[in-house]
């Protein structure tokens, strides 16, 4: 079990995607749903959507966790040769300098790492002062523009980290790229693979959106063609375990390898509290450890799902990342087959008679 988790979460992160350009990942994720799935389809933006028919038709159960990757796109290639770029989803400017990247271009791949002005000519203000996004380059090796035109690179090229997955010492955590939220969609690989031959009570629609990182969009689109009952979005969240963080910086806390995190609030959505205590119900009775998350910023694909017609009642379950929106990211292997043992014994559970108290109780 350990080392089919492995091998989905390699190849899903070491895949390239980032928002808007899904096409590589989404690819990788039908050749894997296809055979798991009644049906496979996508939205006109670009969402995959795997239907798993059960022994009824209802309710229809959305589980959606985004395939984009943040990332960067090129906007324009300077007379000496030099990357300028935009960014595609939120980064932390620091985190980008020397860091090396992928250019996709038409022609194949093209490394490249990110620059600014070197320490010796700063001055003592600039010194003191972080570097901008704007004033940062990529450096592929050309001297020119013609040069670099040479190495097929164009205006609105996808820009991806260079980042392969590694197994921690331990053999529990793991590092990445793109952990968000491919973390998410190897968890609905590895829910449609156990489920394949198990009854369920419901259809299960696993959907994989784009440009999460950009704006929710593909949710907005997705939903629409799902038109759920019920939604459970699954995503990563900010581990706050790392040095520098104390109580007062965070509402609550989270920790890798203590359980998946079940989203209480977030500033995209407040879940249908009947769904979100019967997450923590089924978590208590299959002795499976989680968390709750309260977090003021940031939200998830549930922000544009659950305002959908008349709302659709939705949670979030997640695992806690550390280092997030960078180049490597580090997770807990236990918090990950831990969210796949919490969001199978939900599916398995939830009837229309469930549906029906769910919404009863509100």
């Amino acid at each position: 079990m350990k080392e089919n988790s492995i091998q989905i979460l390699k190849t899903l992160t070491e895949t390239p995607g980032v928002s808007g350009y899904e096409a590589p990942i989404r690819k990788v994720l039908a050749d894997y749903l296809a055979p798991l799935s009644t049906q496979l389809k996508t939205d006109k933006l670009g969402s995959l959507i795997a239907i798993k028919e059960g022994k009824s038709t209802d309710p229809k159960i959305m589980l959606a966790a985004h395939m984009d990757e943040v990332g960067l796109m090129v906007t324009q290639i300077t007379d000496a040769g030099y990357i300028k770029f935009q960014d595609l989803g939120g980064w932390w400017s620091q985190v980008l300098l020397d860091q090396r990247l992928e250019i996709l271009t038409s022609g194949g791949k093209v490394m490249g790492v990110i620059g600014a002005k070197a320490p010796h000519i700063l001055t003592e203000e600039e010194l003191r002062q972080p570097i901008k996004l704007k004033n940062m380059f990529i450096d592929v090796g050309a001297t020119s523009r013609e040069e670099a035109e040479k190495m097929g690179i164009r205006q609105g090229d996808p820009i991806v980290p260079y980042s392969s997955f590694i197994m921690c010492k331990n053999y529990k955590t793991f590092m990445a790229k793109a952990l968000d939220n491919r973390a998410g969609c190897a968890i609905l690989v590895e829910l449609f693979q156990r489920i394949k031959e198990v009854d369920h009570p419901n259809t299960i629609y696993s959907v994989m959106t784009v440009q999460e990182e950009v704006g929710l969009r593909g949710a907005a689109t997705s939903v629409d063609v799902v038109k759920p009952d019920l939604a459970i979005v699954v995503d990563v969240t900010v581990a706050t375990d790392t040095p520098g963080i104390d109580d007062n910086d965070v509402a609550t806390r989270t920790y890798l390898g203590k359980g998946p995190v079940i989203g209480f609030y977030d500033a995209s959505m407040i879940p249908h509290i009947p769904f979100r205590d019967l997450v923590v119900q089924t978590a208590v009775e299959n002795n499976i450890p989680y968390q709750v998350e309260v977090m003021s910023g940031g939200g998830t694909d549930a922000g544009k799902i659950h305002v959908y017609r008349q709302g659709v009642p939705s949670v979030v379950i997640g695992i806690p990342v550390r280092c997030i929106h960078s180049h490597v990211g580090l997770a807990h292997l236990d918090d990950y087959q831990n969210s796949v043992e919490l969001i199978s014994a939900l599916v398995k559970k939830i009837d229309l008679k469930t549906l029906i108290e769910l919404l009863d109780n509100l």
